[in-house]
């Protein structure tokens, strides 16, 4: 088997370092930007509640939803608007940002804003994509295609280091379990961690259902706190979460998100987790 490209490890994301001896990154926001106050005030809260715990906290939101799985279903603002509202949030709060991208021709645009820019597990085999967000110089995170195996994973960090870009961070966020459902094995993060990445735990997709409401996703949201504590316990570099003040008014994965008013004490109780395994290192 040929040797996979080493990538850089810790990986730099605005002024923050994820990775090897490294605090632990909390990416969260919510699914989808709606509009400014929306985000603006998520991320303020992000920011003042985190703010005395020895985490990293990167603002996520989408521009473009284009995988929902009704035609008729929300996308968001577009990639000018929504970019627009993205730089407002790091101006306003300092918070580094990231975003999806879908096709090739909005990586450059993107990492003119976005610290990090992420490819979607359904995404994540596409080469043109991998090596146009390779080119932008920004690093680059990577969810787990739900159809794809940790080590196959190594595929991917050899097309971004064939690109130029070796700062790399690989996400877990579940396997397909027949349909409608997700698992996850907790042995894909040492497993991906094996290749010289870090690894994030995408805690709310991971607890999805796959067109559970027919023409829309569901998910199990008592579920992302047990996966957390579990990945956390298993050592994952970075956690990623949506969230939203009001879950059940959120125009996309309102079933899988956490409250915002839970967020933070969440995030503390994982802290303390991490904590207590540094102990054993």
């Amino acid at each position: 088997m040929k040797e996979c490209a080493v990538p850089e490890n810790p990986v730099t994301i605005g002024p923050y370092r994820c990775g090897r001896g490294e605090r632990l990154l909390v990416i969260a926001g919510p699914c989808v930007l709606e509009d400014d106050a929306t985000a603006l005030a998520i991320a303020r809260r992000l920011r003042q509640e985190l703010a005395d715990l020895p985490v990293q906290v990167v603002f996520k939101a989408s521009f473009d939803k284009a995988n929902r799985t009704s035609v008729a279903s929300y996308r968001g603002p577009g990639i000018e608007a929504g970019l627009a509202a993205l730089a407002r949030v790091k101006d306003e709060t300092g918070l580094p940002v990231t975003t999806d991208i879908h096709e090739p021709g909005q990586a450059a645009r993107v990492a003119e804003v976005c610290d990090l820019l992420q490819i979607p597990a359904f995404l994540a085999r596409q080469t043109d994509l991998l090596l146009a967000a390779a080119a932008t110089g920004r690093p680059v995170n990577v969810k787990k295609g739900q159809f794809l195996a940790p080590w196959d994973m190594r595929h991917v960090v050899d097309k971004l280091a064939s690109g130029g870009c070796r700062q790399v961070l690989l996400c877990e966020r579940g396997t397909f379990f027949g349909y409608g459902r997700l698992v996850n094995d907790m042995r894909s993060i040492p497993r991906m961690q094996a290749l010289g990445a870090p690894v994030i735990f995408d805690a709310t997709h991971s607890v999805q259902e796959p067109g559970g409401r027919g023409d829309s996703s569901g998910g199990e949201r008592e579920m992302v706190e047990p996966l957390a504590r579990a990945a956390t316990a298993m050592g994952a570099d970075g956690l990623f979460f949506e969230t939203h003040p009001q879950p059940e008014r959120s125009p996309s994965d309102g079933p899988n998100m956490v409250p915002l008013d839970q967020f933070a004490p969440l995030v503390r109780r994982l802290v303390a987790i991490r904590q207590t395994i540094e102990g054993f290192h």
